[in-house]
């Protein structure tokens, strides 16, 4: 199977819990799905339809941190009063308020994608790259196609895994992450439970599972390890089959 393979390195990153609003925000130590469709199409240029898109990546950052940002919360001012020492109006204020950010540093992405075609979209993006937040800029250090092989050994680090992945792996831990965001109605998210895996684990150590010893894709070119070959698990945005798949097909 061709794909594109994708490595770009910031300074810092950082994924947001959706659902914490002040005082702190912590982070994913993967970066979710619906944070991989958008970085996508900002080297697009544009929406893409999701349907069909499978992508999978290696994700690994040296260090977490927190640091303090200010939230500026505005709001209307419907009152008389004029800006301070003019006669203009006044048409806004707002108060700024301190919270915690939890921050990755160094972080460095390899992103696959089952579409060799937008070779020359990465080599060209759109937009600045980023990932993450606006200001967590990245840089391509790498764009090519390559072709990944099926391997009945494997092992897997530093990715998102499926879900179901967990009772056969005995390492990581759950987590539950926005998956896409609909944006024909209005950002909606779908949300999706993955495996956050950071350590490595060989595809001889996983529980066995009857009806399920499919052989993996493997990148060739990557660093080899006791005979085995970096696994890749691919994920989809919006293809109604869980998500997720690991095993290769041809």
């Amino acid at each position: 199977m061709e794909v594109l393979r994708i490595t770009g390195k910031g300074i810092t990153t950082s994924f947001r819990y959706p659902h914490f609003i002040q005082g702190v925000h912590p982070t994913f130590e993967m970066p979710p799905p619906s944070t991989i469709y958008g970085h996508i199409c900002s080297a697009l240029g544009e929406w893409f339809d999701p349907q069909g898109v499978w992508f999978a990546y290696c994700f690994r950052f040296d260090a977490k941190f927190f640091d303090v940002e200010h939230l500026h919360i505005v709001r209307e001012v419907k009152s008389r009063s004029k800006v301070k020492g003019t006669d203009y109006p006044l048409a806004t204020e707002g108060n700024i308020n301190p919270w915690k950010r939890e921050i990755l540093f160094n972080p460095t992405l390899t992103l696959y994608i089952n579409k060799p075609e937008w070779y020359e979209k990465f080599h060209s993006p759109k937009y600045p790259v980023a990932l993450g937040r606006s200001q967590d800029l990245f840089t391509y250090t790498d764009v090519e196609v390559i072709k990944l092989i099926e391997s009945d050994q494997a092992y897997f680090e530093n990715t998102l895994l499926p879900y179901e992945m967990g009772l056969r792996v005995g390492a990581g831990y759950a987590v539950l992450m926005p998956r896409y965001l609909d944006y024909e109605r209005g950002r909606a998210p779908v949300f999706e439970r993955y495996y956050v895996l950071r350590r490595r684990v060989f595809s001889s150590d996983l529980i066995k599972i009857r009806g399920n010893d499919d052989p993996f894709w493997v990148d060739p070119s990557s660093e080899e390890v006791k005979g085995s070959k970096l696994g890749l698990a691919f994920h989809s945005f919006v293809d109604d089959d869980g998500g997720t798949t690991m095993a290769g097909t041809s």
